[in-house]
């Protein structure tokens, strides 16, 4: 199991470090638990494009963000916030059908 765990947080620790270098050279990362899904590590490159990946525990996703050097924050408000940059399909997505963007239904 402990295999698994460190396989598991390796391949993320490359997802991070790959975004980062696509996205400015560093990445802010943020952990919040989604319930029996796992925990999610929603990252914010230095040109302020997000993503997100899942890990299966908080410790996985906790040693895949320090193996890939990313800056771990607490929560993802504030500065982790700010940096973020949104593009015409995200503004599309969260206005959903009132702007003739996706219903998600």
């Amino acid at each position: 199991m402990a295999a698994d765990s460190s396989k598991r947080a390796a391949r993320l620790a490359k997802q991070i470090g790959a975004f980062a270098r696509r996205h400015g050279g560093s990445a802010e990362a943020q952990i919040a638990y989604v319930g029996q899904v796992g925990f999610r590590i929603s990252l914010v490159g230095a040109d302020g494009t997000w993503g997100d990946l899942m890990a299966p525990s908080k410790e996985v996703a906790e040693q895949a963000v320090e193996a890939a050097g990313a800056t771990l924050e607490e929560s993802f408000d504030g500065e982790m916030a700010e940096h973020v940059r949104t593009g015409p399909y995200e503004w599309a997505r969260m206005a959903g059908a009132q702007l003739g963007g996706p219903s998600n239904q």
